[in-house]
């Protein structure tokens, strides 16, 4: 057994991320182990631009309200309690609504993501209201 000591709170990227977002490492495994868990935490109107995992993320929503939205799906909105999994490779973005902030934990098996562009205003207006 190991006692892992809290992980100071990150700032997360402007090239990653619109708006205000912040992360604390929960879990991350150490071979053969792939797992990583993260609390993340979007301020209003913040989110991830558009991005996949090669082996999927699951979401799970611990306070607020948020969106998600697949490359060509609807805007879902995401509640406490929430789960949503992102299969491997498919594009998607993931943040608060305008007018809440939004917490949850992101879980993955690897760090091979791949980024493309922020959400536009357009794109988030979609579900933001």
């Amino acid at each position: 057994m190991e006692l892992q000591p809290a992980t100071p709170t990150t700032q997360g990227p402007a090239e990653l991320f619109t708006g205000d977002v912040y992360f604390d490492v929960i879990a991350r495994g150490d071979a053969p182990s792939r797992i990583r868990v993260n609390l993340v935490r979007f301020a209003p109107g913040a989110r991830t631009a558009w991005h996949s995992h090669s082996l999927g993320q699951t979401l799970h929503v611990t306070d607020g309200v948020g969106l998600v939205q697949a490359r060509g799906g609807e805007v879902t909105v995401m509640h406490p309690g929430d789960t949503i999994y992102t299969p491997p490779g498919e594009w998607h973005w993931h943040g608060a609504t305008a007018d809440s902030f939004m917490c949850h934990l992101a879980m993955w098996e690897d760090d091979d993501a791949t980024w493309g562009e922020h959400v536009t205003d357009e794109e988030y207006g979609a579900g933001a209201s």
